[in-house]
């Protein structure tokens, strides 16, 4: 006999309460299938910095969703997002990572593109003659803009303009590249590796304050003393993490740092970094601009995450790429100062290293949980996660932004909120 739960199928909308998610998100390949028809298809998807690609005929590769695109700048200095696939057979028309290119030629019949996209050539084109115009098959070109350097793209030609959907994010995102000192900000390094888990999981464990002194324990004990004071923020009342609409949030860790031209001097440089201060000083920098330096030597003092998949965390751009339901690729991305004191990018290159690189403290426990949370999940996925941190001392500011301690899933229910909008929308 058929029970009754048997014959209730639940919607997207059953499955994202207010305090709890179906753990089933993480683990169903349907569910990831519907997520890359409704959320990475159709929304503003983050695919590379303006440093990536410098110049005309800069490309890089990388994906929107599941699918492969190239991101390049053609020779009027546009950027463009192209499906990396040939319009003849669909091949792969780019396998590089990044360089510079003319265009891009197809391995298997030498179909050409040019940087925007516009087929160039055919071989022995007279078997095409009536048949193929060159100008009905160029490459699928993504709909492609840009925010303080940030470059997104979407498969949605009809969507809402880039800086409509950043929203309130914008402002954080102003605060976030203070760090580059009036510099143009640079990618000065890139640590990629996967972990066996849904994408979901390490988009909740940006702004999750909660687990950082429980599963970063001996980053804290590596550190100097300064540092380890300005990450307690566990008992910090003005630690904070406001939802920010469209699914972003961010989570406010340092406070004396969430705004670099706010400085109440009151904050000593930490006795590691002299040997720069005296570099900067002989060098002819005043003291107060040495000072700007140091202070913005660990980035801001906040985690900023922009759905779905791309995190201004401190002091490194965080992507998230979802491979399939259970393996997630991520990407940290060192930054530094274009053409600022290279001694500061590589000082700041090293602290990356020291948390997010591949011989790190940070990445190896971040991942090792995430990959837990994968297993876990897969032994009830009809038991709920829970998401309810905070909820019951949650108000909202001034701003419009519902806001909680940093310790707080308040970000995480945003997400779920964003989430449960797009995947409703049928």
């Amino acid at each position: 006999m058929t029970t009754a739960e048997e014959l209730f199928e639940p919607t997207y909308a059953d499955l994202v309460e207010e305090d709890r998610v179906a753990g089933q998100l993480y683990t169903d390949p349907e569910i990831f299938k519907e997520e890359m028809e409704k959320i990475f298809y159709r929304t503003w998807v983050w695919v590379a910095h303006e440093s990536e690609i410098p110049e005309p005929g800069s490309f890089k590769t990388t994906q929107v969703g599941d699918q492969p695109v190239i991101v390049t700048r053609d020779r009027k200095g546009n950027f463009n997002t192209l499906l990396n696939r040939c319009r003849h057979r669909g091949a792969t028309v780019c396998d590089q990572r990044s360089g510079k290119a003319n265009g891009f030629t197809c391995p298997y019949h030498n179909w050409s593109y040019t940087l925007d996209g516009r087929l160039r050539g055919i071989p022995y084109p007279d078997g095409y003659e009536g048949v193929v115009e060159k100008k009905d098959y160029p490459l699928q070109t993504l709909r492609t803009e840009s925010y303080m350097g940030m470059i997104w793209a979407t498969f949605n030609q009809d969507i809402e303009p880039l800086e409509d959907f950043l929203g309130d994010a914008k402002l954080w995102m102003e605060r976030f590249f203070k760090q580059s000192n009036g510099f143009p900000t640079k990618v000065i390094g890139i640590h990629k590796f996967r972990f066996n888990g849904n994408w979901k999981i390490q988009l909740e464990n940006t702004t999750d304050g909660y687990h950082f002194p429980m599963v970063h324990k001996s980053w804290m004990a590596s550190v100097d003393a300064e540092t380890a004071d300005m990450m307690s923020f566990m008992d910090d009342p003005e630690a904070e993490t406001h939802a920010l609409g469209n699914g972003h949030s961010v989570s406010i860790m340092a406070t004396d740092h969430m705004d670099l031209d706010v400085d109440n001097g009151e904050e000593e440089i930490q006795s590691r970094f002299q040997h720069l201060v005296d570099e900067l000083t002989e060098a002819g920098e005043s003291p107060e601009r040495v000072r700007r330096f140091m202070r913005s030597m660990h980035g801001c003092g906040f985690n900023l995450n922009t759905f779905p998949n791309v995190a201004m965390s401190s002091s490194f751009f965080r992507v998230l790429i979802p491979i399939s339901v259970n393996e997630t690729e991520i990407w940290h991305m060192a930054i530094g100062m274009d053409g600022g004191p290279e001694s500061i990018n590589q000082e700041r290159l090293r602290i990356h290293e020291h948390f997010q690189g591949p011989f790190g403290f940070g990445s190896p426990d971040d991942a090792e949980g995430w990959d837990r949370v994968q297993i876990g999940a897969g032994g009830n996925p009809k038991m709920p996660i829970l998401v309810n941190r905070g909820e019951g001392r949650e108000y909202t500011t001034e701003e419009g932004w519902p806001t909680s301690h940093v310790t707080d899933e308040t970000g995480m229910r945003e997400a779920y909120a964003m989430w449960k909008k797009m995947m409703s929308d049928d």
